[in-house]
């Protein structure tokens, strides 16, 4: 019989091996058997908690994978030798990294019981609490869903949601929370493209409010995650005419509020240049696509009664007849990341 993996200590394994010898008939008192003793030197298990007595080091590791959370972060290496019982019971270590905040982040990744996943998180609680921890969020895939009952009945809420995994929060001192709230707005992009025929770039769509009421439109669309806005508006304008347009400026944006799933929206109109004129519409989502004379689109009833549309036109027209400056980008460099970002300013 081979050795016994020492990935799982020795308290922990010693119940589950008298339940398989109960079950087979051969275990017929309370004593485990002896197991076989293991030479090789104790695995040291990354980004865990040993829930009994004992310190535990820290080692320096990248990102959580979660948008919202800092990259500044350390996780927590535990001697697999060093895990004991906590008031009786075997427990298992859950994986987790300190934030920068004073909060940690356990990180679910592998199925789990969840009641031993619920002991476990009770015991973390209680040495936090002791430990001055402040915040603390459950990252859960949604393989593992299961342990959402556990995780809410021990007091945590719902933070945010993604396609793949479930963020928890938690606030452990008796005072009103500081933690981050979640992502509060939508981007959205508008572009106004005239050719030297002064003629605007516009659209029908297929869905939505405008469905089916003949009226055109400028192209918009909604920036992607990660994707800044110079680069969405091109992409949307390619992506709903086949028109190849450069980028120019940010002429002016819109703020609005409990909009889409209660959520702020940033509406940032921008004008481009035309590289390409022959319109290709997108099948999916445009029911037609043209150049128009700025006259005619300018009185259609809906650009009159609707205001946005009035100032798009308005400032984009101005712009184009050299009456007016937008903002254009600047790629700068932050004292707190080495990651690069766009400033927008007037360079007027």
């Amino acid at each position: 019989m081979a050795a016994p993996s020492l990935s799982i200590p020795l308290t922990t394994r010693a119940p589950l091996l008298r339940l398989l010898l109960r079950r087979r008939g051969l275990a017929h008192s309370a004593s485990p058997p002896k197991l076989p003793v293991c030479s090789a030197p104790p695995r040291h298990r990354r980004g865990a908690l040993f829930l009994g007595p004992g310190g535990a080091g820290e080692r320096q590791r990248s990102g959580v994978g979660s948008r919202t959370m800092s990259a500044s972060i350390y996780s927590t290496k535990v001697d697999a030798e060093s895990a004991m019982t906590t008031n009786g019971r075997d427990v298992e270590l859950l994986p987790f990294v300190n934030d920068k905040h004073g909060g940690v982040i356990i990180e679910m990744t592998t199925p789990m019981d969840p009641q031993l996943f619920s002991a476990s998180l009770k015991s973390l609680l209680s040495k936090w609490r002791e430990q001055g921890i402040r915040g603390v969020w459950i990252k859960l895939p949604i393989s593992l869903a299961n342990l959402i009952q556990s995780a809410v009945e021990e007091g945590f809420w719902y933070h945010h949601a993604e396609e793949t995994y479930l963020m928890l929060a938690y606030w452990l001192p008796n005072t009103p929370h500081t933690l981050p709230v979640n992502a509060t707005h939508r981007v959205g992009v508008g572009a106004f493209v005239m050719n030297d025929k002064r003629e605007v770039l516009v659209v029908q769509e297929k869905s939505g409010v405008l469905k089916g009421l003949g009226i055109w439109k400028f192209p918009t669309g909604v920036v992607e995650p990660g994707e800044d806005i110079n680069i969405g508006v091109v992409r949307e304008v390619k992506e709903e005419t086949g028109v190849d347009a450069e980028f120019v400026e940010v002429l002016a944006f819109r703020q609005s509020h409990k909009a889409y799933f209660e959520k702020s929206d940033l509406f940032f109109v921008c004008i481009l240049r035309p590289l390409s004129f022959d319109i290709t519409k997108q099948e999916s989502e445009i029911e037609d696509a043209q150049w128009m004379p700025v006259e005619e689109f300018a009185a259609q009833p809906f650009v009159q009664q609707h205001e946005l549309v009035k100032y798009i036109l308005e400032v984009g027209l101005a712009k184009a007849d050299k009456e007016y400056t937008g903002f254009s980008p600047i790629s700068i460099k932050s004292a707190f990341s080495p990651k690069q970002s766009l400033f927008y300013m007037n360079r007027r």
